[in-house]
């Protein structure tokens, strides 16, 4: 049996137990448990197939591993395998849809799309299977681009993560917080330099896929689907921002969205 073949076994698999899980517990962030474990799965098993003897797709295999440990930890210390860890933007949305509109929703997008997401953002180490061509400069500058976007990631979640406890704190204490939402560190250059990060670093396992070939494969769909649906995520999720935040806006003028740029300068009316 090939690879590609045990891969959509797998995706089957798990859109199933995600989609039966959110029918059965009525909480809609299953594939968001799994997001961080199942690419892993994936690259190990285009790995695999080649014996573990491929340097290139074992670099891959290392560097999604990587990933998926870093993203394991922030998600689990946020709570988001604890019962009722479920993504606050489902129950916006839930607000908004009838209940049967919803449900074809969780099916639809939820579970498949976004589970197909996962699978198509690990393809380029198919390419890199069909294509074993030797370990060169290209991927040995894609390799330390990877580790750049995961460093830039980690510290982008670390930042956040210290704001969200300090702002818990304050409000547990009865305080008003002196911010209501972040826009120090790389929160001043990026409304949301995770985003960026992570986007960035599925870029840079398409680019692997691109350095096997000499030549650009359908395997970068993953990526350019990625980047749509964080896209629409990130619209999304600032939709609410704003509805919550007025001065949102005002950071929303000064910052860019995702991509780290220079802030532009308030301009005073």
């Amino acid at each position: 049996m090939d690879a590609l073949r045990i891969c959509l076994y797998v995706y089957a698999g798990v859109s199933f137990t995600t989609w039966l899980m959110s029918v059965l517990t009525r909480e809609y962030s299953w594939v968001d448990r799994i997001w961080s474990l199942v690419p892993l799965a994936y690259t190990g098993i285009f790995a695999g197939a080649a014996g573990f003897h491929d340097a290139r797709l074992n670099v891959m295999f290392g560097l999604v591993t990587l990933w998926g440990v870093r993203l394991t930890f922030n998600f689990a210390r946020k709570g988001g395998y604890a019962r009722g860890g479920e993504d606050y933007r489902w129950a916006v949305l839930r607000a908004r849809m009838a209940p049967w509109q919803f449900q074809l929703f969780n099916l639809f997008f939820i579970t498949l799309y976004q589970n197909a997401i996962l699978l198509l953002i690990t393809l380029p180490a198919k390419t890199a299977l069909d294509h074993r061509t030797s370990f060169g400069i290209a991927d040995g500058i894609l390799t330390v681009l990877f580790a750049g976007f995961l460093l830039g990631e980690t510290v982008a979640d670390q930042q956040q993560w210290r704001f969200q406890q300090a702002k818990r704190a304050d409000l547990d204490a009865g305080r008003e917080p002196s911010a209501r939402f972040l826009t120090t560190g790389l929160f001043r250059f990026s409304r949301h330099p995770n985003f960026f990060f992570e986007q960035a670093q599925w870029w840079v396992i398409a680019g692997f896929g691109v350095a096997a070939a000499r030549a650009v494969p359908w395997t970068v769909l993953g990526a350019v689907l990625l980047t749509a649906l964080f896209i629409g995520s990130t619209r999304f999720t600032e939709s609410i921002s704003v509805s919550r935040y007025p001065e949102y806006a005002d950071y929303q003028r000064r910052t860019s969205a995702v991509i780290p740029w220079r802030p532009r300068r308030h301009q005073a009316v």
